[in-house]
């Protein structure tokens, strides 16, 4: 049976940022869902993710972008989840946090470029979320990507709340299930070797899209869904 590969997005970003993975799967006969990840907090995020899984019959591969990658790193602990790919994306340990991960390396240029904004919380003080300076996303989020889709994708990026940025995984997937990673060599917003670092601890099978922006699954979808197929062919086997 084919593992359905199950798509999940990071920060500053939707679902139809995999649009150009999504057409490569199903080209190649391999089923895949999408779904919103919600971007309030690691433990919320990773619950939803796995209702996704959940509902799924059969194998499944879990793929995750960016913020997506600490998700599926604590939604993929389900026994049907038979590989997990990290996409220019955060690989991290049980009780470590994005910041954490981040702190141990040079800081990219998100970090100075992040505008803070509120929403509010029913019963309490409104919380903190982020989004990228507009002026500035299209070199920190996709330098590689047309200027013309990029002022669109400044305009459409969903913000991560702060607590996210803070809050400790619970569990590491990769431990107990196989993996894969793609590095994107040119990215500004997760410095690269935060990105090589996490997944040679997660044991997984790396690849290097040289000059590849942090908007990778956009810009470069062949090379991405590339190394899903490798999984999901892992997975079904």
């Amino acid at each position: 049976m084919t593992a359905t590969v199950v798509l999940v997005h990071g920060a500053f970003a939707d679902a139809a940022s995999w649009s150009g993975v999504i057409a490569d799967l199903q080209e190649h006969g391999v089923p895949v869902v999408a779904p919103p990840n919600p971007l309030r907090g690691l433990a919320a995020d990773a619950a939803y993710i796995a209702s996704v899984v959940n509902q799924i019959d059969g194998p499944v591969v879990l793929a995750g972008h960016s913020y997506g990658g600490a998700v599926i790193t604590v939604a993929g602990t389900d026994e049907k989840v038979k590989g997990l790919v990290y996409v220019a994306a955060y690989a991290l340990e049980e009780g470590e946090s994005l910041a954490e991960l981040q702190g141990r390396f040079p800081e990219p240029l998100l970090g100075r470029n992040l505008k803070q904004s509120t929403y509010p919380l029913e019963g309490g003080e409104p919380a903190v979320e982020f989004t990228i300076a507009q002026e500035a996303f299209p070199e920190v989020f996709a330098a590689d990507v047309p200027r013309e889709v990029t002022q669109v994708l400044a305009v459409a990026q969903r913000p991560l709340a702060a607590a996210a940025f803070t809050e400790a995984a619970s569990v590491a997937a990769w431990k107990d299930t196989p993996s894969w990673a793609l590095v994107a060599t040119g990215d500004q917003a997760i410095n690269p070797d935060v990105q090589r670092f996490g997944a040679r601890r997660a044991g997984a099978s790396v690849v290097e899209v040289e000059g590849a922006s942090h908007a990778v699954a956009v810009s470069r979808p062949k090379e991405v869904a590339a190394l899903i197929r490798e999984a999901v062919q892992a997975a079904s086997a």
